[in-house]
């Protein structure tokens, strides 16, 4: 992977490793694309000595990373994930390590929710798709 410092970059210089602890982490294989939706929380409040305008303050944040690629059964971290679509509760949470083509990187534990596994057309390769969703405040440790 390159450590890109200026510039635009293709989307797959990200890399993501998953697993049950910091030390396990795995790459996740045939992954084909990723989202990211940060989900604020901003308190509002309109007080008197603003004339009519809304004062506000971000007090919550939270990230979720939808991924969907294919089912690739015997990789390591694509078992992984695939393993938790019929599992509940803190069974379903793991540790992932973002790496951005900068090289900052962002740990951060996660609940993993299968949205799909192994469906499609009958001539298609079977899918999986999730989303990791984050639990807590997340490790970023800048490129350096």
């Amino acid at each position: 992977m390159a450590n890109i410092t200026s510039g635009v970059f293709p989307c797959y210089e990200n890399q993501f490793a998953i697993g049950a602890s910091k030390e396990s982490t795995n790459t996740i294989a045939d992954m084909e694309s990723f989202s990211v939706s940060f989900d604020d929380g901003v308190e509002e409040w309109k007080p008197y000595e603003a004339g009519g305008w809304t004062n506000r303050l971000k007090t919550a944040k939270s990230i979720t990373i939808s991924v969907s690629g294919k089912r690739n059964i015997g990789d390591t971290g694509n078992d992984f994930v695939a393993g938790k679509a019929f599992l509940n509760g803190t069974d379903c949470n793991a540790v992932l390590k973002w790496t951005f083509p900068d090289g900052t990187v962002v740990e951060l534990d996660v609940v993993i929710n299968v949205t799909a596994l192994g469906a499609g057309d009958s001539t298609a390769v079977g899918t999986l798709e999730f989303d990791l969703m984050s639990r807590g405040k997340p490790t970023v440790t800048p490129a350096g």
